[in-house]
């Protein structure tokens, strides 16, 4: 029974390091840009999130290398739903097609 959820953990696991490290990302740049020292901010967010996301992978995977595929995967995933879900607080959303520029 635990070898069927496995998979599964991993995998959700990779989404939870991605929205981590993506939406701390997100969040280091909203204080860095507000911020006098900006570079503390950004290295000491990204010796972070690293960690956090490198001892995750080290603990999912557990000496099989299809835990940590499937978590690499999850961790695409969580990189995509924070892109999807996160917005720069005054920017203005443009489709593609308010973006294209028709030459003749």
């Amino acid at each position: 029974m635990i070898e069927a959820v496995t998979p599964f953990i991993a995998f959700l696991t990779g989404i939870i390091l991605g929205v981590i490290f993506f939406g701390g990302l997100w969040w280091t740049v909203g204080k860095g840009l507000a911020s006098d020292r900006p570079a503390v901010w950004f290295l000491g967010s990204l010796l972070l999130r690293t960690s956090i996301v490198l001892v995750g992978f080290y603990f999912v995977q557990g000496h099989h290398w299809q835990r940590l595929v499937l978590c690499l995967v999850g961790f695409i995933v969580g990189r995509v739903l924070v892109t999807r879900y996160t917005v720069l607080p005054g920017a203005v959303q443009s489709g593609p097609a308010k973006d294209a520029i028709h030459v003749s």
